[in-house]
């Protein structure tokens, strides 16, 4: 029994013996798992030098660079790295070159809005300020041809109505009435010289004919003329009549005044169709054609639109203003327009057949380019030059960089730049970018800053905000008003909140808000869908050193 306890205890310690023996000589099968594990987090510990390819164009255009460089618009180039290029294909390909990726729910955020190209009549309204004149075709002088004095008047006042054919006045001249003395003389001795021989009643004619001539050289009416013919009576004076039907606009003539050969004694004008005289500016004037319909609105008939249509474009242009003025012609026929008025002129203009258009808030001007934001697919846009041509009321005419029906960024356009990091996208809304502030993150172009809600305004979209010190920017603690990119970012805020909120400057002293949050909302918030750090809870805004901005 012992003999047998003796085996088994001697078999069970080289059974333990033989465990350990495989166990340690196992050992190096594991360890290399274990290496490899050590190896991964050394190489997260110290991650791998990428290799520089090259830098490409931040707009997506076909131009890269061994070395940095900026663009027209003073933009930094993009460096691509080994690995990189394969995702850069080519440009209009989703994950194309140049690119701006953003996520669905930043594009929401932003409230980023699309609009198809497509083609419509272009429709512009140039706007004139002009004035109203008379027709000079329709205006009358009556000036008399000799010399004399006037002996009655029958219209006493400016102002007047009169027709035609209706007595202005009476005047008389010594000449006149030797002219008319002489014609008769000539009459007579044409009849007493009926039985004499025919050159001697051949003289007398003529010189009867000459009078004749003189008196109507002088515009004796057709009707005196006649009167003096039928009867041979020298009349004192001379009726002078109006030419035309209208409104005594001038009126020099005096009882017993003297006047000369060419005197103008009264001016009659028809009103019933006057002119307004627009001043057009010169970078407007080649849209504006004859034959072009204008609506014309004056402050004494706030309620009332006179149409009218474009019959003349004056070949001068005054250097004083830079306009030219266009000649437009209305009908007046109660007479409601007065002669000098001031009138506020619209003008159609525009294509006579459609064009391919884009809404003129989809595009990016920077002075020498024009750039517009293509929408590829979900979350994805290109940037792509476009040339225009005609520019309408609010589309332009596009010849070049995009085709009908494809999407171009009407609003937000330059908040997608500024997710895309394209450096100083926004600046090119209104020239060349600033160089990055200190404290700021190379290529940024937002800011980030805590605070607290003093005042909102949903209907104007815009928030009063007493932030903290901004580093990005070196601003200390202050109160100042912000826009917001979305109206929908004010929805659930009230005075007192504690935020967290990201904002741009979209042009020189206008501040954007792209991204707020409460304080709680924030602190709670999970990670990011694309990937980036939520906001820690903002401390309390500073209560000293704040002012007004």
């Amino acid at each position: 029994m012992n003999a047998s306890k003796t085996l088994i205890a001697v078999l069970a310690l080289a059974a333990v013996g033989g465990l350990g023996y495989v166990a340690g000589r196992g050992s190096p099968a594991v360890s290399p798992g274990l290496s490899a594990a050590g190896s991964a987090a050394s190489a997260v510990a110290a991650p791998k030098a990428r290799k520089l390819l090259y830098y490409r164009n931040p707009m997506g255009l076909d131009d890269k660079s061994p070395v940095p460089k900026k663009d027209q618009m003073g933009m930094d180039y993009i460096a691509v790295y080994d690995g990189e290029d394969e995702e850069q294909a080519q440009p209009g390909t989703p994950g194309g070159a140049g690119q701006i990726r953003i996520s669905t729910e930043k594009v929401q955020k932003l409230g980023v809005r699309t609009e198809a190209a497509s083609r419509r009549l272009l429709g512009r309204t140039v706007r004139a300020s002009g004035r109203v004149e008379p027709d000079e075709r329709r205006m009358a002088t009556i000036a008399p041809r000799f010399e004399g004095y006037v002996e009655r008047l029958h219209v006493n006042v400016t102002g007047q109505p009169v027709t035609r054919g209706e007595p202005l006045f009476e005047v008389y001249s010594p000449e006149l009435v030797s002219a008319q003395r002489e014609y008769a003389i000539a009459m007579q001795g044409v009849q007493a010289m009926k039985a004499a021989g025919g050159e001697a009643q051949a003289g007398m004619k003529q010189l009867a004919e000459s009078a004749l001539a003189r008196l109507r050289n002088w515009d004796l009416s057709a009707e005196q003329v006649e009167a003096l013919v039928r009867t041979g009576e020298v009349r004192r004076t001379v009726t002078f009549r109006s030419p035309v039907s209208g409104i005594v606009t001038e009126k020099k003539a005096l009882q017993g005044m003297r006047f000369m050969p060419g005197e103008a004694l009264y001016q009659v004008t028809d009103l019933s169709s006057v002119w307004v005289m627009a001043d057009v500016f010169e970078q407007d004037l080649a849209l504006v054609k004859p034959g072009a319909r204008a609506r014309v609105r004056l402050n004494a008939y706030p309620n009332q639109v006179f149409d009218g249509t474009v019959t003349y474009i004056y070949p001068t242009l005054k250097a004083e203003t830079r306009t030219v003025p266009v000649r437009i012609e209305l009908a007046n026929p109660r007479q409601l327009l007065k002669p000098a008025m001031f009138a506020q002129v619209d003008l159609q203009v525009g294509s006579q057949k459609p064009v391919l258009t884009i809404p003129d808030s989809a595009v990016i001007d920077s002075g020498t380019r024009r750039i517009v934001l293509v929408q590829l697919a979900e979350g994805r846009f290109e940037p792509r030059e476009v040339k225009l041509g005609e520019r309408g009321e609010h589309y332009d005419e596009v010849l070049e960089g995009v085709g009908e029906g494809e999407k171009v960024v009407v609003a937000a356009n330059f908040l997608l730049d500024a997710e895309s990091n394209l450096k100083a996208a926004i600046g090119g809304l209104g020239g060349a970018a600033a160089a990055p502030s200190a404290g700021r993150a190379p290529g940024a172009v937002g800011h980030k800053a805590q605070g607290t809600v003093d005042a909102l305004d949903a209907a104007a979209g815009t928030v009063t905000l007493h932030h903290g010190a901004v580093e990005t920017l070196q601003w200390p603690a202050m109160t100042m008003d912000f826009k917001v990119a979305n109206a929908a970012l004010l929805k659930d805020l009230k005075p007192g909140v504690a935020v967290s909120f990201e904002f741009v400057e979209r042009k020189p002293g206008e501040w954007v808000v792209t991204s707020l949050t409460p304080a709680g909302a924030a602190a709670a918030a999970p990670p990011a869908k694309d990937g980036a750090t939520p906001m820690p809870a903002p401390a309390p805004a500073p209560k000293s050193g704040h002012a007004g901005h």
